[in-house]
Protein backbone atom coordinates (compact mmCIF):
# COMPACT_ATOMS: atom_id res chain seq x y z
CA UNK A 1 0.00 0.00 0.00
CA UNK A 2 2.87 2.36 0.80
CA UNK A 3 4.46 1.65 -2.56
CA UNK A 4 1.18 2.42 -4.31
CA UNK A 5 0.82 5.70 -2.40
CA UNK A 6 4.37 6.67 -3.39
CA UNK A 7 3.65 5.96 -7.05
CA UNK A 8 0.49 8.07 -6.94
CA UNK A 9 2.41 10.98 -5.38
CA UNK A 10 5.08 10.81 -8.08
CA UNK A 11 2.54 10.60 -10.90
CA UNK A 12 0.53 13.50 -9.47
CA UNK A 13 3.73 15.54 -9.17
CA UNK A 14 4.34 15.19 -12.90
CA UNK A 15 8.03 14.58 -12.40
CA UNK A 16 10.09 12.24 -14.54
CA UNK A 17 9.98 10.89 -18.05
CA UNK A 18 6.95 9.52 -19.83
CA UNK A 19 8.37 5.98 -19.98
CA UNK A 20 8.88 5.95 -16.22
CA UNK A 21 5.41 7.38 -15.62
CA UNK A 22 3.84 4.65 -17.76
CA UNK A 23 5.82 1.95 -15.96
CA UNK A 24 4.81 3.41 -12.60
CA UNK A 25 1.17 3.55 -13.69
CA UNK A 26 1.31 -0.12 -14.72
CA UNK A 27 2.93 -1.08 -11.40
CA UNK A 28 0.34 0.98 -9.53
CA UNK A 29 -2.48 -0.78 -11.36
CA UNK A 30 -0.99 -4.17 -10.47
CA UNK A 31 -0.64 -3.14 -6.81
CA UNK A 32 -4.23 -1.89 -6.77
CA UNK A 33 -5.46 -5.24 -8.12
CA UNK A 34 -3.41 -7.03 -5.47
CA UNK A 35 -4.87 -4.89 -2.69
CA UNK A 36 -8.39 -5.46 -4.02
CA UNK A 37 -7.78 -9.22 -4.03
CA UNK A 38 -6.57 -9.13 -0.42
CA UNK A 39 -9.59 -7.07 0.59
CA UNK A 40 -11.98 -9.46 -1.17
CA UNK A 41 -10.37 -12.42 0.61
CA UNK A 42 -10.72 -10.69 3.97
CA UNK A 43 -14.36 -9.88 3.23
CA UNK A 44 -15.02 -13.53 2.36
CA UNK A 45 -13.48 -14.66 5.65
CA UNK A 46 -15.62 -12.20 7.61
CA UNK A 47 -18.72 -13.29 5.72
CA UNK A 48 -17.93 -16.94 6.47
CA UNK A 49 -17.80 -16.08 10.18
CA UNK A 50 -21.11 -14.23 9.96
CA UNK A 51 -22.78 -17.04 8.01
CA UNK A 52 -21.44 -19.80 10.23
CA UNK A 53 -24.33 -21.39 12.11
CA UNK A 54 -22.06 -23.12 14.62
CA UNK A 55 -19.66 -20.28 15.31
CA UNK A 56 -19.88 -16.77 16.71
CA UNK A 57 -21.34 -14.08 14.49
CA UNK A 58 -20.23 -10.51 14.07
CA UNK A 59 -23.86 -9.44 14.02
CA UNK A 60 -24.19 -10.55 17.65
CA UNK A 61 -21.06 -8.65 18.71
CA UNK A 62 -22.61 -5.18 18.35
Amino acid sequence: MQELEGIVRELEGGQGKLEKAVAQYERGAALRRHCETLLAEAEQKVQAIVDSAAGPTLRDAG
